[in-house]
Parts: C-alpha cells; structure tokens; sequence
C-alpha cells in the first residue's frame, strides 16, 4: 500500500510540473507585431515555432508575427510613424533590424522597453545594452563572392579576382565589374560602410565611386558573378550559403559561385531584438513581448537563426550555418562597427554615399 501510495505521489508531481511547464506558454496572450528585415524564409520558420511555443499569443498581421522590409525601409516607415516630434505610437511591439545602430537611436528618442536576459554577460559573445534595451539575436556577415569558374576568363582581360575588400574598391581592373547592396535601402550595406570607411577613411568611397561599383540586390549580383557581368560582389554571407542550398536541393551541383573570406577582415553584424516601451507599442504587452524576446535566445531559435543561415549569438554554440566556417574564428577576424558613429553620422554617411559613389 506505501509503496503505491509512492507511486502515486510522484505521478502526481510529475504531472503538475509537466502542466507547469506547459502553462508557462500558455498564459502568453494577447496580440503581437515585429517588424524584421530577416529573410521571408526565415520568417516562415519563426512564425510556425513561435506559433507552437506560445498556443495562445495572436499573429498580429494577416496571420503572422512579422512584417517585412528592408532594414532602411523599415527605418523610415518608423520614422513615419513616430511623426516629426518622435513622440507617436508605433504599430508594432518589437523589433528585430539588422544594425544596432537604430538601436542606439530608438534608445535615445525613448521608444525601448529595458528587460533581463539572466546571465547575457555568460551565455552571449556578442555586445549587448547593458541597460537592457537591446540585444543581439542572430549575426549577418557581409563577405566577398566570386565565380571559380570563370578565375581564367577574368585573368585574360587582366582581372585578379580580389582578395580584400581594400582589393575590391582599389584594384582599378574591376571597374564597372563589381557590384555591392545599396547602403540607401540596406542596413547590412549600410553598417559594411561605416565600418569600411572607418578602415579606409573616405577615399574608399572615392575608389568604389572610380571603379563603377553596382548597387543591387543579392539575387541579381549572384546572377551577374554567374553570367560574367561581375568578377566580385560584396554580399551577406547567407545569400551566398542559401543559394548553395537552394540549388542542391534542386540537384544542381553549385561550382559558379564561392564566398571570399576577405584577408583584411570580415564585417560582422550582430542584429538586435528591441520591445517597444508601453506607452508606444501597438498592443501594450510588454510581458508577451518579453518571453518572445527570451525565447530568440534560446538553443531552439538560435538553431532557426542557423538555418537561415545567420551565426548564433550564444557563446556555448558550436554549430554555425551549413557551408560556411566556425563563428569564433569569424570574430576574429570582424573589423568592427562603431555603432555609436554609424547612429550619430547616419545622414552624413548617406550624403557622403550619393556624393562620391552614385553620382
């Protein structure tokens, strides 16, 4: 009789903290909107885990968390929304954009809601607001690419695939053979900039601008590396891992295009996770906000990040993106942002941009 009275006991137990456990998700209610510039696929697989995490939370938009765009695109419509005194509410609860840099901004102008993450200093290798404002919760890595296949059709027209970024805006063979994302509409171009111009000064500008550079999308540079219209591009990391993938999948064996790890550095960017204050957010849930925010920097969501072909933010994981190369060693070899001069010189750097390259 003890001894299934035992046993009954810690069923019992067993249950409660299984229902426990379960509830904890379950009492994460109310509707939910984050602007991101992630990847649509990415957004998919995001949008169907945070569904199953937290059953009781409402898609705020047509029947997603998310709403999409480009990082400087979604500046501006927050701009827009904010009105010109920068004191209007939002229609979204958090943010995940790809330079810090409008972090900094969105602190200062009041817009952030502070919270834990317990033991970030621990479990994270990459900075973070230490007043909890933001924190970093997937990495970008801008990067060079070039066709293997055509390094002999370039040699003969005297063209040396480059090995540097210095290379790529220097080397006066590739002019009008390069292309780049545009740093107008571009977070991720935007903050390779900055951290470009602050390794060259200004006369990087003034080499891209004399060597032609093309500002496109990465799905049109990689179909111009591919067709022998560019000898190099500068590109995000995962464009370049995804369209391995994409065409293996489709049973093509990829040989036209590889990633150059620059030897003068890569330009890491480790994109943030931001909750709306209160009083500005769309649907005044800081709390669920908060536990979807805790929830991107588990092993889980950083397991998605991966595969969205993006680093993992987390100390402990030693996995990285499929093809690509062990996230440590990339840290080692990361120029840098200044994000505080990248904030303060936002417009500078833009009229800079236009000036000495699109014009």
């Amino acid at each position: 009789m003890k001894k299934t009275l035992t046993l009954l006991l810690a069923l019992i137990l067993a249950l409660s903290l299984g229902c426990s456990a379960l509830a904890v998700n379950e009492d994460v209610e109310g509707e939910l909107v984050i602007y991101t510039s992630m990847y649509p696929f990415v957004i998919d697989m995001m949008n169907e885990a945070i569904q199953q995490e937290f059953p009781n939370l409402t898609p705020g938009i047509d029947g997603s968390f998310f709403f999409y765009a480009g990082t400087s695109k979604l500046i501006t419509k927050i701009y827009g929304e904010m009105g010109d005194k920068r004191d209007q509410p939002l229609e979204c609860d958090m943010f995940m954009v790809a330079e810090p840099a409008f972090s900094l901004e969105l602190k200062d102008y009041g817009y952030l809601h502070d919270f834990e993450v317990e033991d970030a200093e621990n479990r994270l290798r990459f900075p973070y607001d230490e007043e909890g404002f933001w924190y970093p919760v997937r990495v970008c890595n801008m990067v060079l690419a070039y066709n293997p296949e055509m390094v002999d059709a370039w040699a003969a027209k005297g063209v040396s695939i480059p090995k540097s970024f210095k290379d790529f805006a220097y080397d006066p063979a590739l002019k009008g053979y390069i292309s780049m994302g545009d740093p107008m509409t571009s977070g991720t171009a935007y903050a390779a900039v900055c951290s470009l111009l602050e390794q060259y000064g200004e006369e990087y500008l003034d080499k891209l601008g004399e060597n032609k550079v093309m500002r496109e999308s990465g799905s049109t540079a990689i179909a111009k590396l591919q067709s022998g219209e560019c000898a190099a591009i500068m590109i995000l990391e995962e464009s370049v891992l995804k369209y391995i993938d994409d065409e293996a999948a489709n049973g093509n064996d990829v040989s036209n295009i590889e990633v150059i790890y620059p030897e003068d550095g890569v330009v890491l960017i480790p994109s943030t996770v931001m909750i709306v204050a209160e009083e500005y957010s769309k649907n005044v849930n800081t709390e669920a906000a908060e536990a979807v925010a805790q929830w991107l920097l588990t092993e889980d969501a950083q397991r998605l990040i991966m595969k969205g072909y993006m680093h993992s933010v987390l100390k402990d994981m030693a996995d990285y993106p499929a093809h690509s190369v062990d996230t440590d060693s990339l840290i080692e070899k990361d120029i840098g942002v200044d994000w505080e001069y990248a904030y303060k010189n936002r417009e500078a750097i833009n009229n800079l941009w236009t000036e000495k390259v699109t014009q």
